[in-house]
């Protein structure tokens, strides 16, 4: 077992940490040559032992952003309470730039909109009408400011859009709602804390961006049910305003769940009286519609109810509207 350990930090280490976090770099390529702290990770069940996990785990739990050697000695010293913290924990990357690329998709919805996020986390994707918007081109120029009707938000989601802007506006939300399996609470500290501890090492603008996020919805909590989406959807579907469009969206949660779950989940949110967004990558799963290359397709997809309108980077760092790809109706 600590031959799997040892083979998902040494990727994350060469693949998915450089350029992001020094810090985890150097941690998981640490792990990746230390047996005895694969020893101690392995006794972390495989769905809860991701390394961005571990790394917020034990960094909630007091570990500093230091040095490998450092981190190694607190990993050792509280290898019970690591392991029992990370399984019962799960990655709850409540990332509110991700409503950059469905901000052109929300604009194509009559509203007003009742929004319901699966995996919610602390609901931070439901304000996509109280953050600002700024859309640069490759070089950085401004092409677009989009704010609140009362004024710029201190949340300012920013991201590179290339190709043409399709006409863009700021959705009408009068109801807020999610389900996650452990929702979190922005008015609590303890919940606050995890939220930081997510944020990689030297991600600042994106901690300055969650916290502020967090105090938007600590001043107008939304309406989160704890437990499986498959389970509780209906009751929230019952509870949304009857003049609203419900809008239900999947923002990186499907990647979470086994494939048949996640095939049932896609088959009934597209029976109920509802719009869909979803952003995930093209492999999937095969609810695209026109079908997608995979191997073709640049970044993730974004589409409502299926057809697919617009290319992303998946926490919305840049997105491409795809007027090719079935955008070309609402």
């Amino acid at each position: 077992m600590t031959d799997a350990v040892r083979a998902r930090f040494e990727r994350f280490a060469a693949e998915e940490a450089p350029g992001r976090s020094d810090v985890y770099a150097e941690w998981a390529a640490g792990i990746a040559a230390d047996a005895d702290v694969q020893e101690v990770l392995a006794r972390i069940p495989e769905t809860h032992r991701q390394p961005p996990l571990v790394f917020a785990v034990t960094r909630m739990q007091g570990a500093t952003a230091g040095p490998y050697p450092q981190w190694r000695r607190f990993v050792l010293a509280h290898a019970d309470a690591v392991v029992a913290e990370c399984t019962r924990r799960r990655v709850q990357t409540n990332e509110p730039l991700r409503l950059a690329p469905l901000l052109p998709v929300l604009s194509r919805i009559e509203g007003p909109v009742a929004l319901l996020e699966i995996g919610a986390a602390a609901g931070l994707c439901l304000y996509p009408d109280r953050y600002s918007y700024r859309l640069r081109d490759a070089d950085g120029a401004l092409r677009l400011a989009l704010d609140p009707r009362g004024g710029a938000s201190p949340v300012v989601l920013t991201s590179t859009v290339t190709g043409p802007l399709p006409p863009l506006r700021m959705p009408e939300v009068v109801w807020r709602a999610g389900i996650d399996l452990a929702p979190l609470d922005a008015r609590s500290s303890a919940d606050r804390a995890w939220m930081r501890s997510l944020v990689w090492p030297g991600e600042t603008e994106r901690e300055e961006r969650i916290t502020a996020a967090l105090d938007i919805a600590a001043a107008d909590p939304p309406l989160l049910l704890a437990g499986d989406a498959a389970e509780r959807i209906d009751e929230l579907v019952a509870r949304a305003p009857a003049d609203a469009t419900l809008v239900i969206t999947t923002p990186g949660v499907l990647v979470y769940l086994p494939r048949a779950a996640r095939l049932a989940l896609i088959s009934r949110i597209r029976s109920l009286p509802a719009r869909w967004i979803t952003i995930d990558a093209p492999g999937l799963h095969d609810a695209w519609d026109p079908p997608l290359d995979a191997g073709a397709w640049r970044g993730s997809a974004v589409a409502l109810d299926g057809r697919v309108m617009v290319a992303a980077d998946p926490l919305g760092r840049w997105w491409e509207w795809r007027t090719g790809n079935g955008a070309d109706a609402a």
